[in-house]
């Protein structure tokens, strides 16, 4: 049966079985993907309601009616009710799409980023880089070429891997690159989730599944062609993939060192690029902590995705005790999240930016890492993502740049921002997405940070 027709019989269904997710640590953000759609009789879909984890949500309820003021209530109600979340559908650049962009459009989904729908582009422009079949046996992303490149000391061949990144073939086909990327996303204001598609060996999938929030760092770290692009915490995959839909740069690494994220980021990689890029988009499984002394100086732009006490995930731990033993690891958490920072700051050239994000509301896991790291760090500055990002997304997202204390959101500005210079420290330090309801996106924290020298 073709894809098309298994993505039609799919369209009735709404609501789908969450992927599995391994456990938590403090390399793992695991993300819940339990979605329904606007019908009544969804509930019924899913075998049993998941439970909050009491520990968890007791912690939540102190700090963050403290941290949001009047945010906090109705994002406590999405929090609690999986069934509100909403996923969006990236399209994949390197793949025909034309059929999934009808299937999208005729159930009511629209883009959110005005950009080149590439279902428009000329089809031999699609066609020439999809590669979405190729022949089983050759090298994946994650191959031993690739390892060494980017950490010698830990490099490891996989087994049934060999690398053919110099031969003739692969050479030519580098060149091959479509000329008008675009970050293309589907989101619907009913909380319906598009059927996912299998990993099938040899063919590409047309489109990630993801939180649409999740995009939002991505367009902020502003990736043109031919930069060097580091995403310091990749796995699983989800940004890399967005850099490769805005842009060919002349490298993008994507860094983890966890085996097992590695493994599940290698498989992303491989489902949704064509290997004509392996030469550009490699694997690299070096502590984020160390890049910044091995490649110092190295990249136009760093994405620190940085591992963090996911709210979503978190709440929903399988036991009090599980959920005590994470809110520990929290504590620990900025620690590392501003090694990491530091360390992407001096991996990045001077004039290069950095984007720090996470998927926590947490203060301490947002701003205050970002204000810790800037006074660490001379010669480097925040930039103001409040014009850039936040207005003009507010249809979509409901934005807030609060520090705690300081509780002002897109929907409540202070009457002459440009003259306020509390408020514009603060927001220069990020903005932060929280979800609301019928804006379930989010969390999402984001920020942006330009060495200077």
């Amino acid at each position: 049966m073709s894809a098309v027709r298994r993505v039609y019989r799919a369209r009735r269904i709404t609501c789908f079985k969450a992927e599995n997710a391994p456990p938590t640590s403090l390399w793992w953000r695991c993300s819940s993907s339990c979605h329904t759609g606007p019908n009544s009789q969804v509930h019924k879909r899913h075998k049993k309601e998941r439970l909050s984890c009491k520990p968890v949500l007791d912690h939540f309820e102190q700090q963050y009616s403290q941290e949001l003021g009047d945010l906090w209530i109705p994002a406590r109600s999405v929090l609690l009710d999986p069934h509100s979340w909403q996923y969006g559908v990236m399209l994949n650049r390197f793949t025909a799409v034309t059929d999934i962009t009808q299937i999208l459009q005729s159930q009511g989904f629209s883009k959110f980023l005005p950009q080149t729908d590439v279902s428009t582009l000329p089809c031999e422009a699609s066609l020439s880089v999809s590669s979405s079949k190729y022949q089983a046996g050759e090298d994946s992303l994650l191959s031993s070429h690739c390892i060494s490149k980017c950490s010698p000391s830990d490099s490891h061949p996989q087994p049934g891997r060999s690398s053919n990144a110099n031969s003739p073939d692969l050479k030519s086909e580098s060149l091959v690159i479509l000329s008008h990327p675009s970050l293309q996303c589907y989101i619907h204001p009913y909380p319906l989730r598009f059927p996912s598609q299998a990993h099938r060996h040899g063919q590409l999938k047309q489109y990630y599944l993801l939180n649409a929030a999740s995009l939002l760092p991505v367009m902020a770290l502003q990736v043109r062609d031919g930069d060097k692009v580091l995403d310091l915490c990749s796995a699983p995959g989800g940004k890399a993939l967005a850099i490769m839909q805005c842009a060919t740069p002349a490298l993008l690494c994507c860094n983890e060192p966890d085996p097992h994220r590695r493994d599940r980021l290698a498989k992303t990689l491989e489902s949704f690029l064509p290997r004509s890029l392996n030469s550009r988009v490699i694997v690299s499984e070096q502590d984020g902590r160390c890049f910044g002394q091995s490649e110092a100086v190295t990249y136009d732009k760093v994405l620190v995705d940085a591992p963090c006490s996911n709210d979503r995930s978190w709440l929903y731990s399988c036991s009090s005790q599980q959920g005590e033993q994470r809110l520990k690891e929290r504590a620990r958490l900025p620690v590392l999240q501003a090694q990491l920072l530091r360390s992407a700051l001096s991996a990045v050239h001077p004039g290069g930016v950095v984007v720090y994000s996470t998927c926590t509301l947490s203060s301490s896991e947002n701003y205050a890492v970002v204000e810790t790291v800037l006074n660490d760090c001379p010669g480097t500055e925040p930039e103001d993502l409040w014009e850039e990002i936040a207005i003009p997304l507010s249809k979509y997202f409901t934005f807030s740049p609060a520090h705690p204390g300081h509780r002002e959101t897109l929907h409540n500005p202070p009457l002459q921002p440009q003259n306020d210079l509390v408020s514009s420290c603060h927001r220069r330090l990020g903005i932060l997405v929280v979800p609301q309801p019928g804006m379930t996106w989010g969390p999402m924290f984001l920020s942006r940070i330009r060495r200077k020298n």
